[in-house]
């Protein structure tokens, strides 16, 4: 209607692989600037991502200052020093996944840590995918390798279990993980198709990244109205819907931008930035 105008953006909640960072895993001057100018001016920034806390909080630190931290797709929730949520996976959910993973040949990875600490579990013998031996490499000393995956919990609950291959490899494990596990774990999936690689994530069945923005917005008061976001997956697409704003980038799989979702330019075409300079500063 004219005259009515939207409500003013006061949270930024972004993803950060392929959204927040470019291909070359930086943070583009224009974006940084755009970031900068709006927490300014008091706009608060989340970053919202599938990632361990480790390499999370190393993005978090480079931006400078507090930077809120949703992790684990919002398994984890961290403000400051502040553990806010952890929600694990629950044993006999794990157990289930790991066995219907293991038999259609994917390989288990076990997310460890209801505080953050980023452990990874890999069974003894274990043959990955190139590109999953790749995300264990950059994990480095995180990563146990153990005879028995449950047996190495202990009494702990994992915060997800995660699986990665081809996507015909992967689209068998996540039929056979759906059909077993029902209702009772959440199964997120993010595809990268310029990579060949699918990467299928089982949670807590009520964590998604935007039940955890809503956490945060009803923690702060801030309305789903007052929050733009941004990301580049299908793990991001329930996120970005609930926004007042909500844009997949460019470089998203083709088949997630054609859902009808407002697309920006690529991570390496400054569309964070563009959305920013337009939508919060009023460029």
């Amino acid at each position: 209607m004219p005259g009515v105008s939207r409500p003013r953006i006061r949270l930024l909640a972004l993803d950060i692989d392929g959204t927040l960072l470019t291909s070359e895993r930086a943070v583009a001057p224009r974006t940084r600037a755009a970031l900068d100018r709006a927490r300014h001016t008091g706009v608060r920034l989340v970053l919202v991502t599938g990632r361990r806390l480790p390499s999370a909080r190393r993005i978090a630190r480079d931006l400078g200052g507090d930077v809120p931290l949703v992790l684990h797709n919002g398994a984890l929730v961290v403000e400051g020093d502040e553990l806010l949520r952890s929600l694990g996976l629950p044993r006999d959910v794990a157990r289930e996944a790991t066995e219907r993973g293991l038999a259609t040949g994917a390989e288990p990875v076990l997310h460890c840590g209801a505080r953050g600490e980023g452990r990874l579990l890999v069974r003894t013998g274990a043959e990955p995918s190139p590109l999953m031996r790749y995300y264990l490499e950059r994990a480095g000393e995180d990563v146990r390798i153990v005879p028995d995956l449950l047996a190495a919990l202990g009494d702990e609950e994992p915060m997800q279990v995660m699986f990665g291959g081809g996507p015909e490899e992967m689209e068998v494990t996540r039929t056979a993980l759906e059909g077993a596990l029902g209702g009772r774990a959440r199964i997120e999936r993010s595809v990268y198709p310029a990579k060949h690689l699918v990467i299928l994530e089982v949670l807590e069945r009520s964590v998604g990244k935007a039940a955890a923005v809503a956490f945060l917005q009803a923690r702060w008061g801030i309305t789903a109205e007052e929050t733009l976001a941004i990301g580049d997956n299908w793990n991001d697409r329930e996120m970005i819907a609930r926004a007042g704003l909500g844009f997949v980038m460019g470089n998203a799989d083709p088949e997630l931008r054609r859902l009808g979702l407002p697309v920006l330019p690529t991570n390496d075409e400054d569309g964070v930035a563009e959305a920013i300079e337009r939508h919060v500063l009023g460029q």
